[in-house]
C-alpha cells in the first residue's frame, strides 16, 4: 500500500510536508527533496559548482535542512529556505578550499582566452558562466538563492558595497549578453 501513501504525500503543500517531516516522517522529507532537488542543484551549478560538487553540496544542504526542519516557519517558501542553506554550504566549501582569491585570476585568464564572442543566441547559464566568478557568486546568491545584499556580504565575508558592485556589474553584463541586439537593449539610431 505504498502507492496511496505516495499519492497522499504528493498532494500535500510544502508547509504540510515540513510539519510531517518535523514530526519524524522521513518520507515527507523525501518528497520535499524530490520536488526541490533539481532546483537546488541548478542554483549551485550557476554559482560555479561542477556537477558532482553540486550534487554533494545539495545533499549536504538537504541533510542540514532535515536536521533543522523544525526551524522552518513557513514565512517564505521551502525552496528559498533550502537554497539559502545550499548557497551557504557551497560558500563554505569555497572558503575551505581558499579558491575565492584564485577565482578572480582564473576569470581574467578565461576572458582573455575566449576573446570577443560572436554568438548572438545565448542561454542564462552560459551568460552566467561568462561573468567573473565573484560577480557570478553575488548575482547567484542575491537572485538565485534569494539572499539580500547584506546576507550575501555576510556569507562571503565581503563589504556590503563590494557585493553591491559585483551584483550591479554582473547584472549589467547579463543584460548586455542577453539582449537581442547585444548592446544592452539600447539600439542606436542612425541619421536621426
Amino acid at each position: 500500500m505504498a502507492a496511496p501513501q505516495a499519492l497522499t504525500l504528493a498532494s500535500l503543500h510544502d508547509v504540510e510536508l515540513c510539519g510531517h517531516a518535523a514530526a519524524g516522517d522521513r518520507r515527507a522529507f523525501g518528497e520535499l527533496v524530490r520536488r526541490h532537488g533539481s532546483v537546488v542543484r541548478g542554483l549551485l551549478r550557476r554559482m560555479g559548482a561542477q556537477a558532482a560538487e553540486a550534487d554533494d553540496t545539495a545533499q549536504d544542504a538537504f541533510m542540514t535542512a532535515f536536521e533543522r526542519i523544525g526551524e522552518f516557519r513557513g514565512e517564505g517558501t521551502f525552496a528559498a529556505w533550502v537554497k539559502r542553506i545550499a548557497a551557504r554550504h557551497y560558500l563554505r566549501r569555497l572558503q575551505k578550499e581558499r579558491r575565492l582569491g584564485e577565482l578572480g585570476a582564473e576569470a581574467l585568464e578565461e576572458a582573455e582566452a575566449r576573446g570577443p564572442g560572436t554568438d548572438t543566441t545565448i542561454d542564462l547559464d552560459a551568460a552566467l558562466k561568462s561573468l567573473a566568478p565573484p560577480e557570478r557568486l553575488c548575482v547567484s546568491l542575491c537572485y538565485g538563492a534569494g539572499l539580500s545584499h547584506a546576507e550575501a556580504a555576510e556569507s562571503l565575508n565581503l563589504p556590503l558595497g563590494t557585493v553591491k558592485s559585483h551584483v550591479k556589474r554582473g547584472l549589467d553584463k547579463l543584460r548586455s549578453r542577453l539582449s537581442p541586439d547585444g548592446d544592452g537593449g539600447q539600439r542606436r539610431q542612425v541619421g536621426g
